[in-house]
């Protein structure tokens, strides 16, 4: 039975979009095909992150202290309550902050919608939407840009803070790091079976609360020296952004399948074949650094390339802190935080044991 959010909506606001949330993201081996030939950062000494390892957001040394920290990101709905769809893209926009080890200070609207092809008051709920997390991040929407888009699309420009000394970079795990990942798998097999009208009952409140969760929890592990690195697991899948991790740090990656944490029915529904096109670009482009168990079923191995929206956060840390920093993140609101593998010394790699 479909747990609908708005069963009144005249039409199906998913119905306007080819694809939806972090699953339109470009596939990774493209992404590295289009920023092969681009220059790197140059010349710029204040520029700490840039393009070179995929990192979550730009950040740069505004003083001996501070470093300003600027992302954005922006996708079609995957959802049809257009205040929902409002969260949901805001909720990931922000992670990026998080995810550096910082707090976001303001945001700035993207906004692009099929005028003549969409309510106005449809409208004014996902910028309601949005608005609501930013309140609730504590950061006002000073601003914004829109244009008249064939798909609606919605997200945010985040600009946030933090002292040089917490920024946490994905690049920087070492051999030994204990991997923990602090919010469940399975968004996207949720979005594919909510887009056929068969997602499960209260799957959706479930979705919905996950992809809203805000990482806050991020500002405080930058604060701790055992925590090293630090990436949110959003459209390429945790696969794929532990491999990033693998590859900015120079090592290798082992994932324990039986310890990751999966939303409720994410199982039952990769079984029953409910898979985003994303998570088939995902596999695509991971080529051979990645090991999976012989005889893994492909269902098993679609929830692992599963592109996550408004994922969690893949935090890798010192093993020994390993135990007390999970009680502490689920403490913080993530109850299923927990540790899903390690990085080990290694050419670039990611293992499924």
């Amino acid at each position: 039975m479909l747990d609908k959010p708005n069963d009144a909506a005249p039409f199906r606001l998913t119905s306007l979009a080819h694809g939806g949330g972090c699953g339109c993201k470009l596939a990774p081996s493209v992404l590295r095909e289009l920023l092969a030939e681009q220059p790197p950062g140059g010349p710029f000494e204040r520029l700490l992150v840039g393009t070179e390892t995929g990192d979550d957001a730009a950040v740069w040394q505004l003083d001996e202290e501070t470093c300003i920290i600027a992302t954005t990101d922006f996708f079609m709905p995957m959802v049809d309550d257009a205040f929902d769809f409002g969260r949901i893209a805001a909720t990931n926009a922000i992670s990026d902050v998080y995810a550096m080890g910082g707090r976001p200070l303001m945001a700035l609207a993207i906004l692009g919608m099929p005028l003549g092809r969409i309510e106005t008051s449809m409208v004014r709920e996902i910028l309601k939407g949005g608005a609501s997390i930013c309140a609730e991040a504590g950061i006002p929407v000073a601003g914004g840009h829109s244009i008249d888009c064939p798909e609606p699309v919605y997200g945010l420009a985040v600009i946030g803070t933090a002292r040089s000394e917490n920024i946490r970079k994905n690049s920087e795990a070492r051999p030994g790091d204990a991997l923990i990942l602090t919010k469940a798998l399975g968004v996207g097999v949720y979005s594919a079976a909510f887009k056929k009208e068969a997602l499960p009952e209260g799957a959706y409140a479930e979705m919905v609360g996950s992809m809203t969760l805000l990482n806050r929890v991020g500002t405080a592990l930058g604060k701790n020296p055992e925590v090293h690195a630090v990436t949110d697991v959003t459209g390429f899948g945790i696969l794929g952004h532990g491999l990033e991790v693998a590859r900015g740090s120079g090592l290798a990656i082992e994932l324990d399948l039986d310890r990751l944490p999966f939303l409720s029915r994410a199982a039952e529904l990769a079984q029953a074949g409910f898979v985003t096109g994303a998570s088939h670009r995902n596999w695509a482009s991971y080529g051979e650094a990645v090991t999976l168990p012989d005889g893994l079923p492909d269902w098993q191995r679609h929830l692992l390339t599963d592109p996550q929206t408004s994922g969690g956060l893949l935090v890798a840390c010192a093993p020994e802190a390993a135990e007390r920093l999970v009680d502490e993140i689920r403490t913080a609101g993530f109850p299923a935080a927990t540790v899903v593998g390690r990085a080990v010394a290694g050419s670039p790699s990611i293992k499924i044991v």
